[in-house]
């Protein structure tokens, strides 16, 4: 009886746990409400299957509720979501603290409605989208702390009013849209001073940078680069002490860095390339101790380097190209800048020697010193850079080329080596035992252009078995081109013009592996993905010009270019196996016989220059199935006869083709005779007058026959009997030979008149 007791306390508490679990299942369970418009959404939304099944659509993926069971969370990023923004349905979540719908194919713009419906939104990321139109009045809730809008396709200016209620606002980015007018410093005036990161790069915003960013005093961030912005940098701009990054690249800013960018202590980017920024470097700017990267290509700063930048001991990248920097570069101290990693001083006027400071630096992987004027020899010390793997020393006054490559041969890690436009008027380095088994293993480019070399292509070379890019144009290389040259397993890219090669066109190099055919999956993506430490320009540079720069091999085409020497002989029709092949440039060489057929199988090819050679023949009917080509000249040849029909050789102009005299019919302005209609059209023509004449009569072919046998005996004949004979004979043949020719001219013409 005692038992009884403890079994109704037992009981009784199982059922309170019962109770309880209910009480809270309900007390999370989503509304009816929420449920109906979170299934709208979902309906106007084409995607992969969100399995939003269960009645309760608290526990459905991405979606979280409050204890009211109200809605406050959608999360579906990445969801494969397409279709409009529908008002209707989230414009009912009027619980929505977080909404993410980030990279997805979203269509449609923000309105009003939508807008101002979520009031209580906190989060609002909908970048890498489709949306469209102009923004709203104002943002939809003083309590919302994340914007992003970027990569879509909004417009329109930014509305001042737009961030009246901003009073929490900590990111706002817009990148990577067309919006136009100035950008909103105004946003600082009525953001709350939680305001870290604004982002408006990449859109097409212009006029000056108006006051206003220094009120932003907790502004960590500011992004406004490729933009049509001008003026100068606002002077309040150093005034947000706590900025971390400045980033306004590819801009027109003018004018020069104020000496009060040392205010701000804790800067650590500061990329303002591709403007039109003067002056000289604040001596002062060794105090910004946290500079990691800094980044002024494309400007027009002049005087030295401040020796105090070399107290930026934390400087991971440095580059400073194509401005108007001076002094003598061998003067500075490197060796404190332990964690340097990228130096490019390209295209200025530093004098000196290769600093030995450099040396030191045992972090550095790319050195760009291109387009200066320094002296000297490479030293055996460049060795200790152990991660070395972008060495650029072009266009400079280097002498000893060949110690040069012995020493860098032995750089295990280098992948690219620069050295055009230096080393004048010396040779070739001819030494077998250049690269060792251990050496140079990994180089994948090599330039040694511009330099007047002389010589002939060392067997070295050979050695080289990962080398994709070969540069020797604008030498005095000679002899033939090496039918090795054609076994290097990766190359791809051949430039030796302007040199002085002589024989023929080595049928080898028609073999050329990455030429030929793909390479395997894993080689492929290798080369594709691949990335150089600096984006580089392959031919002579100029500071006043912006070259397109690309660090990544897969944007270099694959090319053979042989213009400019003496190769003589024919084209060889193994040329069509090279249907990797981009551009083929063989102009201004000795080249004779005709353009070979075989040239159409190159399916890829964009460039083709065959002028001023001495080729004959016609141009291939078969090249109108070069789709792809943007570029294309046979001029000064000796070509004939039409050219062939086609939207893609006719859009070029008449020069692709002056040159030929004998060479007829659109672009050039001399008209094909009618016999000459185009190779098309003739083939046509022949044809079909076979056909008529495969239906004459057998009777009229008897008696050209008949007509052949007794002409012939009869004139072996006459000549045999006398004389009277003969001439009645003849008579007689000139006779039977005008009627049969009257006979069979009149049937020929009935032939062509039948439709």
């Amino acid at each position: 009886m005692q038992v009884q007791p403890y079994n109704l306390m037992a009981h009784g508490f199982l059922l309170f746990l019962l109770f309880s679990c209910i009480t809270s299942t309900n007390i999370h369970a989503c509304k009816h409400t929420e449920r109906s418009s979170l299934l709208s959404f979902a309906s106007t939304v084409s995607s992969p299957p969100l399995n939003w099944t269960s009645l309760d659509c608290c526990r459905w993926k991405g979606i979280t509720c409050n204890q009211d069971g109200w809605v406050t969370h959608l999360l579906l990023p990445s969801k494969g979501l397409k279709g409009d923004l529908s008002p209707s349905s989230l414009g009912n979540l009027t619980h929505l603290t977080h909404l993410n719908l980030s990279h997805n194919s979203l269509l449609g713009s923000l309105e009003t409605k939508l807008f101002m419906s979520l009031n209580r939104l906190e989060i609002l990321d909908l970048s890498y989208n489709l949306l469209s139109g102009e923004l709203p009045f104002s943002l939809p809730s003083s309590n919302i702390r994340t914007v992003d809008l970027s990569s879509n396709h909004f417009f329109g200016a930014i509305p001042s009013s737009f961030f009246q209620q901003a009073s929490n606002l900590t990111s706002f980015n817009v990148s990577n849209n067309t919006f136009t007018g100035y950008v909103p410093s105004s946003i600082c005036l009525y953001s709350s001073p939680f305001l870290r990161l604004l982002d408006f790069s990449s859109n097409l915003f212009n006029g000056n940078l108006s006051l206003g960013l220094g009120k932003c005093s907790e502004l960590q961030v500011f992004h406004a680069g490729h933009n049509n912005l001008s003026g100068l940098l606002p002077e309040d701009i150093y005034n947000a002490t706590k900025l971390e990054e400045i980033a306004l690249p590819l801009n027109s800013l003018h004018g020069a860095i104020s000496d009060k960018i040392v205010n701000l202590t804790n800067l650590a980017i500061l990329d303002l390339y591709i403007n039109q920024l003067s002056g000289q470097l604040p001596l002062n700017l060794g105090k910004l101790s946290k500079l990691k990267f800094v980044t002024l290509d494309f400007n027009n700063l002049e005087g030295a380097l401040p020796p105090s930048l070399m107290n930026c001991t934390n400087l991971v990248e440095l580059s400073l190209g194509s401005n108007n920097l001076e002094g003598d570069i061998s003067m500075l101290d490197f060796s404190r800048l332990n964690q340097l990693a990228k130096l490019d001083l390209r295209v200025n006027n530093f004098t000196g020697t290769f600093p030995i400071s450099l040396y030191s630096c045992r972090s550095l992987k790319a050195i760009r010193l291109t387009g200066n004027n320094l002296v000297g020899q490479i030293q055996a010390e460049i060795l200790s850079l152990k991660s070395l793997s972008f060495l650029a020393l072009g266009f400079n006054q280097f002498t000893n080329l060949t110690g040069a490559m012995k020493i860098l041969m032995s750089c295990k890690s280098l992948h690219a080596l620069m050295l055009s436009g230096s080393f004048k008027g010396e040779g070739m380095p001819t030494d077998d035992d250049m690269v060792d088994f251990d050496g140079c293993q990994n180089l994948r480019m090599l330039c040694l252009g511009y330099s007047r070399l002389t010589g002939q292509l060392p067997m070295w070379l050979t050695k080289l078995r990962n080398l994709e890019i070969l540069l020797l144009r604008g030498n005095e290389i000679t002899g033939p081109i090496p039918s090795w040259l054609g076994t290097l397993p990766r190359l791809f890219c051949i430039k030796l013009s302007e040199n002085q090669f002589s024989g023929e066109f080595p049928k080898q190099l028609c073999r050329l592996p990455r030429l030929v055919y793909e390479p395997n999956i894993t080689s492929q993506l290798d080369d594709i993905s691949y990335e150089f430490e600096l984006p580089f320009y392959f031919g002579p540079i100029s500071r006043n010009q912006n070259y397109y720069l690309s660090s990544k091999i897969s944007s270099y085409p694959a090319t053979i270019d042989l213009s400019n020497n003496n190769i003589s002989g024919d084209i060889p029709t193994e040329v069509g196996q090279l249907q990797l092949l981009r551009k083929l440039n063989l102009d201004s060489n000795n080249f004779s016989g005709v353009i070979p057929d075989q040239i159409s199988n190159l399916k890829n090819l964009e460039v083709l220059n065959l002028s001023m050679n001495h080729l004959s023949g016609i141009i291939p009917s078969s090249l109108a199935r070069l789709t792809f080509l943007k570029e294309f000249n046979v001029s000064y040849n000796n070509l004939q006869g039409p050219i062939p029909t086609s939207t893609q050789l006719q859009s070029f102009n008449a020069s692709a083709f002056e040159g030929n005299p004998k060479l007829c019919g659109a672009p050039l302005p001399n008209k094909c005779g009618r016999p000459n209609k185009g190779i098309d059209e003739d083939n046509k023509k022949n044809n079909k007058d076979m056909d008529g004449l495969h239906q004459l009569p057998w009777f009229y072919i008897s008696s050209i026959v008949l007509g052949f046998i007794v002409g012939f005996w009869g004139v072996c004949g006459s000549l045999i009997i006398n004389k009277t004979w003969r001439y009645a004979y003849f008579r007689f043949m000139y006779n039977v030979q005008d009627r049969l020719y009257v006979m069979i001219t009149a049937r020929i013409n009935m032939i062509k008149r039948k439709p």
